[in-house]
């Protein structure tokens, strides 16, 4: 706004007459920020029980647990302090990804001295209302924060930012609409890390531990009805990866899938590459794929992908930018190596084989190159599994198959939510649009 009063880079919008402009300090009982305890002390962390967060955990989303634990020891004697459940927070710095991204305690934590921590006065703030406030406003931090390659936000500029204020009620019903949003995001995503690591768990059983196996070799029931135990062998014998189910053998991944087997050529590109990258592929999941037309298309956008494939990110392989694909009609950086199952019953073996955490440090340490390391494609093919009978391999894509899927439904749902999300946020924030008439379109899809 411009003046000595607030830090905002321009004058807010207008609003309806019952609403007021109030900073962030006037909103809030505290607006202060967290601290690092020292890290040569380890009595500051080993058996911790306190989350204590970093700016790179903060996601616009609400925390429970953190990476990492602090102790009371750590809360004495150093300047972390614990916030109550409800406190936002924001990044006060960072590169272009960390600062000001946002989060919203969900139960009593820490935070590092990067945060800027605000426990909002209930009477006179919504917790989650601000939250969103603070995410419209988030270009107008970017602007004002300072600094050069790595930009910084001060608590003070922080304390005077102003925003609009709609009264409490309507706070809270702003905060209802958003957050159920969000909400239903938040438990498609944690049902999904669910979905996957029950069919992780199952390949690590069948493909790596030979539970089944050990089982009749023991004399033990297997746990599972007898069309499946029978497909298990009852002994083991010795080979080249050492002690393996009777029958089965050593395989690379590339020999179940095809490496790399479509690209676009000038001729076959489409009109509209809907373009898959690294950076936005993570641990599973493809969080955006971006549209672009042809001539604007980076010139890595050249890997075509098709449901079933498995992708692989060869650079910074330790990220683990890796994902399986649900959709068609995507394309891939030349980052990645695309595997493509050679019979369909091999698509899930082939993606939890090539994702396993096991394989992805595997090809962490395997990759040299400096600021970029990375391994070739054919390095991702060549990752080692035992290859068990075919009679189990599609039994275990029988039953892994519709986890996939519904996590694929998942994702397709929340994309179309935050969508939803993104196109109310600032219309509900700015008063453009009231909340009495986002319940009467909500209660009309209803």
């Amino acid at each position: 706004m411009g003046g000595e009063k607030y830090s905002n880079p321009t004058i807010l919008p207008s609003t309806p007459a019952d609403w007021g402009v109030s900073a962030i300090e006037e909103l809030c009982e505290r607006v202060t920020s967290g601290g690092t305890p020292l890290r040569s002390d380890s009595s500051y962390y080993e058996g911790g029980t306190h989350s204590w967060f970093k700016t790179k955990e903060l996601k616009d989303s609400i925390l429970f647990e953190a990476e990492e634990k602090i102790t009371d020891r750590a809360l004495d004697f150093t300047s972390a302090k614990l916030f109550p459940k409800d406190t936002v927070l924001m990044a006060m710095y960072g590169d272009g990804k960390t600062i000001t991204s946002l989060g919203i305690l969900g139960r009593e934590a820490a935070t590092n001295q990067a945060c800027c921590a605000m426990i909002p006065e209930r009477t006179r703030c919504e917790p989650r209302f601000l939250f969103y406030a603070l995410k419209y406003h988030r270009g107008d931090f970017l602007q004002i924060a300072s600094g050069g390659a790595q930009r910084n936000l001060s608590g003070g500029l922080i304390r005077r930012f102003a925003i609009n204020v709609p009264p409490l009620e309507e706070q809270r019903a702003i905060a209802y609409i958003l957050g159920t949003l969000d909400d239903k995001i938040e438990l498609n995503r944690r049902m999904n890390e669910t979905l996957e690591a029950m069919a992780r768990a199952l390949f690590k059983s069948w493909f790596v531990d030979f539970d089944p196996v050990r089982a009749k070799v023991e004399g033990r029931d297997t746990g599972l009805p007898k069309e499946i135990a029978d497909l298990f062998p009852s002994r083991f014998v010795e080979s080249e990866l050492g002690e393996v189910p009777e029958g089965w053998g050593a395989a690379a991944v590339g020999d179940l899938s095809s490496l790399n087997p479509e690209a676009w050529s000038k001729e076959t590109r489409p009109a509209i590459i809907n373009y898959v990258d690294l950076s936005n592929t993570k641990w599973g999941r493809i969080e955006t794929v971006t549209l672009y037309a042809r001539q604007d298309a980076p010139s890595r956008a050249q890997r075509v992908l098709r449901p079933n494939d498995t992708i692989v990110g060869t650079v910074r392989p330790g990220n683990g930018s890796y994902a399986f694909i649900a959709d068609d009609g995507l394309t891939g950086s030349t980052g990645f190596a695309v595997l493509r199952p050679l019979k369909i019953e091999y698509a899930e073996f082939v993606y939890f084989a090539a994702t396993a955490v096991e394989n992805i440090e595997t090809l962490s340490h395997l990759a040299d190159g400096g600021a970029y390391p990375a391994v070739r494609t054919e390095v991702v093919a060549a990752t080692q599994v035992v290859k068990a009978d075919d009679a189990v391999v599609e039994r275990y894509s029988l039953i892994t198959r519709p986890l996939l899927a519904k996590m694929a439904e998942n994702e397709r749902e929340s994309s179309i939510l935050a969508a939803m999300r993104d196109s109310l946020l600032p219309k509900l924030i700015s008063g453009e649009v009231r909340v009495k008439d986002v319940e009467c379109v909500l209660e009309a899809r209803a």
